[in-house]
């Protein structure tokens, strides 16, 4: 998929949980992409948060540290 098609849906994901109460929205996103995106799109997120991570929302950028951890 391209980047920026994965940033755009990651951060619509990132953008719901922000609504959401409580203060654990970073890891209800990792489980949000952990449960319904593949492996490959997973592993794309990582590599462009290792590369920067342009354009990601704080949320996403706290989810794929907390996946990287978990994997």
């Amino acid at each position: 998929m391209s980047p920026e098609k994965m940033v755009m849906m990651a951060n619509q994901i990132a953008t719901f949980f922000k609504t959401q109460p409580g203060d654990d929205q970073a890891a209800r996103v990792a489980d949000h992409l952990t449960d319904f995106w593949e492996p490959r799109m997973r592993a794309q997120l990582l590599s462009y948060v290792e590369a920067g991570g342009a354009g990601l929302e704080p949320l996403v950028l706290q989810a794929a540290l907390a996946i990287k951890a978990s994997a």
